[in-house]
């Protein structure tokens, strides 16, 4: 990010497309990303696309500069879910192009989290961990085979808590929206109070306990007109959140050791592409997420969450 000084404004120059996108395509699904969601009133306007070029291999897009603190858990939470649930409550267009809009979004959640997961063998995780975590992606595919659906809307797919700014009216805004798409918008709840993004960010880190993510859930809920409809996806959902969230550390763990590609397009994880301490830091997040003590924790909160929300 780039601030363009006295103007509100400022350019976000992608370093990759995590979508695994060429260049002028990411830009054009970012930029869909911020068109989208700005009715919402909850997140940055877009104001321009500066195409790829000689000086910005994978373009720019420029936007409002949101002037706020980076958000405090839990007092934080009860902004979050208005925000989520404005996003949320956005109706579907109807052609969602070029946004991701898969006709079967479990499966397309399940291929994703199972591509990732060809990472793990590589990523040497420790029995147990690997255990449970190969249990998990039984049930997802469990979840994926039977016939139920949930409800699709827009969402974020990257609403951790590191991703909002608060402002001094108290709005939490949503600045980063590169993998928007339509899916269930559980996802959404659940990468913004899961304990691997509640702990991701040093400027938001939070350890949430079960009242904490009641209380956000039921919140989200009852801004919602048809929130019975989703109320049974809460937890398989978290559930599948989860797995997609280890699945990718496994995958930057192995991918982060390889050479930065020397082309503009796609996807890129090597380390040589950010700066030491960054990596540094998601080195340090990726070892600690993947670890049994915390593979482990995670499970026992999908359970009590469960007897909080199963139908």
């Amino acid at each position: 990010h780039v601030r363009l000084a006295g103007t509100g404004l400022l350019a976000r120059i992608p370093k990759q497309s995590q979508l695994g996108l060429p260049a002028a395509e990411h830009l054009a699904y970012e930029a869909a990303c911020f068109e989208r969601a700005a009715p919402s009133g909850h997140t940055p306007r877009l104001h321009a696309v500066l195409p790829p070029q000689a000086a910005l291999p994978r373009g720019a897009l420029i936007v409002d500069e949101i002037i706020g603190r980076p958000a405090r858990l839990p007092q934080d939470l009860p902004a979050i879910a208005a925000t989520l649930a404005a996003l949320h409550a956005l109706p579907p267009p109807a052609e969602p192009a070029p946004l991701l809009a898969p006709a079967d979004p479990l499966a397309a959640l399940r291929d994703e989290v199972q591509a990732q997961a060809a990472h793990l063998p590589a990523a040497r995780l420790e029995p147990a961990a690997a255990q449970r975590i190969a249990a998990g992606l039984d049930a997802l595919r469990d979840l994926a085979a039977a016939p139920a659906r949930p409800p699709r809307r827009l969402i974020a797919f990257d609403g951790h808590p590191g991703n909002y700014l608060v402002r001094t009216d108290g709005r939490a805004m949503l600045v980063d929206l590169e993998k928007a798409r339509y899916g269930p918008p559980p996802l959404d709840l659940a990468h913004a109070t899961l304990y691997t993004s509640t702990t991701w960010d040093a400027a938001s880190h939070a350890v949430l306990d079960l009242p904490d993510l009641v209380a956000f859930h039921r919140a989200w809920l009852e801004a919602q007109p048809d929130g019975a409809a989703h109320a049974p996806w809460i937890v398989p959902l978290r559930h599948a959140m989860w797995l997609w969230s280890v699945t990718w550390c496994a995958k930057w763990r192995v991918l982060s050791g390889a050479a930065a590609g020397t082309r503009p397009d796609g996807e890129d994880w090597s380390a040589g592409r950010s700066d030491a301490a960054l990596v540094a830091h998601v080195r340090d997040r990726v070892t600690h997420y993947l670890s049994p003590p915390v593979v482990a924790q995670m499970r026992a909160e999908f359970d009590a969450l469960d007897a909080r929300f199963a139908p």
